[in-house]
């Protein structure tokens, strides 16, 4: 059962990505079409077609590999010098320009482009849309995966809820079992819990603890442990009704912890720790529904994370390459691949724990992917859609420059001889896929440690 729901993880992690890719590029679909740019194909993945179907003049479909997905449109960029002047002239040309590779990949990519392209003057073409259009049409993938998880967190935090500790009593326990006890039943010796010796029972809610109320269970847990060998009043209502019962926490030793949860160590390196006070209560764990702006909060609180890890992107792929051959346990916070994430869904359905859990930790996962998304899609490089807000922004701040200064139009900038710098993100993209999958298959980072 447990390998079972692992594969089901991963299943509908998979699923979700695919869904994402598929609001991404529709995210350019909608604005390219409501302005008027001619699209001829949406895609979602790559590889061989799975399904495909003609609507209008767009043909739309499924490929096999869901890691990814495209619209076409016309007219990308400007049409090549040559492919101007070929047509003024009624002449046709074939094959290739000299120059090397990357003058090749420029022809290529002109070659491409001009196809696309019924005239020159053809006015249903990207490049001829006014600098907001453009910056809209590229913009709207990225924002469409920020509004899915927007939506996604919100179900998660509005609609499920953050799992928090109420001040509602869940258990009393009989007695105060030493921590290195190594045992869950008590034996004779063990001294009573004063919760229990006090009469406090399970439903019990705390209001209040050595006279100050309590609005959560940290509060009164705090006051208690405050409080070892010292009888204390704590106030609880039972039933509709108020009651005051005093109880005298037992002390007991317990390491002292930092911020992170780490032991504090003394000057000896040994593990410090504190005498406290244990009245032998738990609390009850229910959801709590978060107010509906928590959700837009949460995925911008989760972009701001993202942009700092990518922000080290080279420095955090060469430490996880460093890995694969020390052998240390990588970074639980640090970079991984769609396959890393695939793992962490499967480890999120195959846990031991309520159905409910599990939904909240794929949904997390699934907005987390989606904050991913946009963020990276913003990096100014060709080929992601940043790299295409650029090219747009710099076009119309030419043209905004010789319309103050009382020039002619510039041309359109030719986004095809950044077609290298492309190639070369584009291998650097790759790479950094190869490391991490290769981690995450080799070192990975699980989810429960």
């Amino acid at each position: 059962m447990e390998a079972l729901a692992f594969v089901i993880g991963v299943v509908l992690l998979v699923v979700g990505l695919a869904v994402s890719i598929a609001l991404h590029e529709l995210g350019h679909l909608w604005p390219a079409k409501k302005f008027g740019v001619r699209v001829g194909q949406y895609m979602i993945g790559f590889g061989p077609t799975l399904w495909s179907k003609r609507v209008g003049e767009t043909q739309y479909g499924i490929k096999a590999i869901p890691l990814g997905g495209y619209i076409s449109m016309a007219g990308m960029y400007p049409p090549s010098p040559t492919e101007t002047a070929d047509a003024a002239s009624g002449r046709q040309r074939s094959g290739r320009a000299g120059g090397g590779f990357f003058a090749t990949m420029v022809q290529d990519a002109r070659s491409a482009n001009d196809q696309t392209l019924v005239s020159e003057d053809d006015d249903r073409v990207f490049y001829k849309l006014p600098v907001w259009q453009r910056v809209v049409i590229m913009l709207g993938g990225p924002v469409m995966n920020l509004l899915f998880a927007i939506v996604l967190f919100s179900i998660l935090l509005s609609g499920i809820g953050i799992q928090s500790a109420t001040t509602t009593v869940s258990s009393v326990s009989e007695c105060i079992i030493p921590a290195d006890a190594g045992r869950t039943e008590c034996e004779p010796g063990d001294p009573a819990a004063p919760a229990a010796a006090a009469g406090m029972q399970p439903g019990d809610v705390l209001l209040a603890v050595d006279g100050q109320d309590v609005a959560t269970f940290a509060e009164a847990a705090a006051l208690i442990q405050a409080s070892p060998e010292q009888a204390i009043d704590i106030t609880v209502e039972r039933d509709g009704e108020t009651q005051t019962l005093t109880v005298t926490p037992v002390a007991v030793e317990q390491p002292v912890l930092d911020a992170q949860g780490a032991p504090v160590l003394d000057a000896n390196d040994q593990p410090q720790t504190e005498e406290v006070g244990v009245a032998g209560i738990r609390q009850e764990v229910a959801y709590l529904r978060q107010p509906i702006w928590s959700g837009a909060q949460a995925a911008g609180d989760n972009a701001i994370a993202v942009a700092g890890v990518l922000w080290q992107l080279p420095v955090k792929v060469w430490e996880t390459a460093a890995t694969l051959v020390t052998g240390e346990e990588r970074d639980p916070n640090g970079l991984r691949s769609i396959v890393g994430a695939g793992m962490l869904a499967g480890e999120v359905a195959a846990a031991e724990a309520p159905v409910l859990n599990r939904v909240a930790g794929f949904l997390s996962l699934l907005a987390s992917l989606n904050v991913t998304l946009f963020v990276f899609n913003l990096i100014p490089l060709l080929p992601l859609d940043g790299g295409h807000i650029a090219v747009a922004l710099w076009d119309g701040i030419k043209r905004a420059w010789a319309k103050v200064f009382h020039r002619p139009p510039p041309k359109p900038v030719d986004a095809t001889k950044l077609v290298p710098v492309t190639f070369v993100v584009v291998i650097a993209l790759i790479t950094t896929g190869a490391v991490l999958i290769l981690a995450d298959i080799l070192n990975p980072v699980s989810l429960f440690g």
